[in-house]
């Protein structure tokens, strides 16, 4: 690979690359709010730590009206406002704006597309980008099937049989499909148009550096690995709070709601990571393949008691450190009537040798008290008879794995007291990427971004990990669909969710943990 013209000097020596080859990227749905937060600044700190192709150009798709330079100009506020590397460095940002280009055109417009081809070709001869494409997305997801037919229709795609000097990919945002139906049609209608390597259905939270520490903490401990087993692990907790509301997703979230939005994905893939077998090597298809195990062997949930297993809650009116705020069906373009779910608890089992009989708890809440993503691991109690007494309980061990913020992993175990009395107490190993690399770790956007570049698809939803997941949590929609939520809203903004959930994991005599 040819040196990149954005190598910073200062972290070239430490810095490990990977091979990003060539290529434009363009991305469809250029004006909306995730390239301005995520995309572009993306690959604005690529540039600065030396990881985006030498010769490399980005296009932006959408329907407004607008030129190139006022495409830069956007981009340039929305990376001074949402790059993790501040300020910006006047004269690369110079060199990438001049990278940056705007084509105006409808999803459906055929005209449109074909002088997307002819860009794209004068691109490819002004900065040597060889035809290799990176498709971005970014849209409703009603347009996925139309973006993909009319990049196939007008040869912007390449048959992966028949093409071999270059390359096309295709990044599709969450979410794929609603339901299991309606994935598994989505699945066949742009598998007519693109083989299943040339798609990355991205999911940001595989992109954290935590989450892809999991693997290496795992398979690289053996002081870990040997007590990861039902043996060992008395429960699971994965928790994801936000402690903002829906803002102005309203239509959005009418449509999707929490179990949609976090939980089929996010929560499913975090899921997968801690419970999969060692996998055979480290290429991208042996990680996925155990990964669809662990999805496969998810016990169903009993149709007829489904209540039992999963919680469904809606936020009210309540406090936010301090500040009052609106219940969800106060909030913009919300019904007031809604019964779509803010929060969702649910317990599950992997019916396996590992992990027999060890529940699974998940929750996923806004308007909580805090903003935490976290794995928490509770080990089995040790036998009491020699320090418990009718005054003393001896807390369980408890490993966590911080996702966001202040990525890391902790450690509690008890520990005696310095003194006479000698006091039980738990005691807390804390370890943080900030403190001990003295860095911030990269944005999930710009490892998952590289990574598509370069051919790795790792850190990508294959389809078989997407339908087990929709066929896990359907059951649960349709059982929604059919019964219309009682005491909606059920827990006030700034609290821990509905008090069923308690309910759901003190049936198994355990709590929640306090974040």
């Amino acid at each position: 690979m040819a040196e990149s013209p954005f190598v910073n000097p200062l972290i070239e020596s430490t810095r490990q690359y990977k091979t990003a080859g060539s290529c434009i990227m363009v991305i469809f749905g250029a004006t909306g709010d995730l390239t301005a937060r995520k995309l572009v600044p993306a690959l604005y700190n690529l540039a600065i730590e030396g990881q985006l192709p030498a010769h490399f150009a980005c296009v932006g798709f959408a329907r407004r009206d607008k030129s190139h330079d006022d495409f830069r100009q956007e981009m340039l506020k929305a990376v001074n406002e949402h790059s993790r590397i501040q300020p910006i460095d006047p004269n690369i940002w110079q060199t990438f704006s001049e990278q940056l280009f705007y084509h105006r055109s409808e999803f459906d417009n055929d005209d449109g597309y074909e002088k997307l081809n002819e860009f794209l070709k004068q691109l490819d001869i002004q900065f040597g980008t060889k035809g290799n494409r990176v498709y971005y997305l970014s849209t409703q997801p009603s347009f996925f099937s139309g973006v993909i037919e009319k990049l196939k229709q007008h040869r912007l795609i390449y048959d992966v049989n028949q093409e071999t000097e270059k390359w096309s990919r295709i990044i599709i945002e969450k979410p794929f499909g609603h339901d299991l139906n309606s994935a598994i049609a989505l699945q066949n209608e742009i598998s007519t148009h693109l083989d299943e390597s040339q798609i990355y259905r991205i999911d940001h939270y595989l992109g954290k550096e935590t989450v892809q520490n999991l693997l290496v903490f795992r398979f690289s401990n053996p002081i870990f690995e040997s007590v990861w087993n039902n043996r060992h692990i008395d429960h699971v907790q994965i928790t994801v709070s936000e402690d903002i509301g829906i803002g102005t997703r309203g239509r959005f979230f009418e449509e999707a709601g929490m179990l949609r939005d976090i939980v089929q994905n996010h929560m499913m893939q975090l899921l997968s990571l801690v419970a999969m077998e060692p996998p055979v090597n480290l290429k991208a298809n042996a990680i996925r393949d155990e990964k669809v195990k662990v999805m496969e062997s998810l016990r169903p949930f009993p149709l007829r008691k489904i209540d039992e297993s999963v919680v469904r809650g809606q936020y009210g009116p309540g406090y936010i450190d301090g500040t009052q705020v609106k219940g969800y069906r106060q909030e913009e373009n919300v019904s007031k009537t809604s019964p779509i779910e803010t929060y969702v608890a649910l317990e599950l089992f992997i019916d396996n040798w590992r992990w027999a009989g060890v529940p699974f708890y998940l929750r996923a809440g806004k308007r909580l008290p805090k903003r935490a993503t976290e794995i928490s691991i509770t080990f089995k109690d040790a036998p009491g008879f020699l320090f418990e007494s009718e005054n003393t309980k001896i807390d369980s061990n408890v490993m966590v794995i911080r996702i966001q913020p202040d990525e890391g992993i902790s450690l509690k175990m008890n520990c005696k007291v310095p003194g006479v009395s000698s006091p039980i107490q738990p005691v807390k190993m804390d370890f943080r990427y900030s403190s001990y690399f003295g860095a911030i770790p990269p944005e999930a956007y710009e490892r998952l971004i590289c990574d598509c570049m370069s051919g790795d698809s790792t850190l990508f939803a294959r389809n078989d990990e997407v339908l087990a997941s929709w066929r896990q949590l359907t059951p649960v929609l349709e059982h929604w669909e059919s019964a219309i939520p009682k005491g909606f809203p059920n827990y006030q903004s700034g609290t821990w969710g509905p008090k069923e959930a308690d309910a759901l994991i003190a049936s198994g005599k355990r709590r929640w943990r306090l974040i």
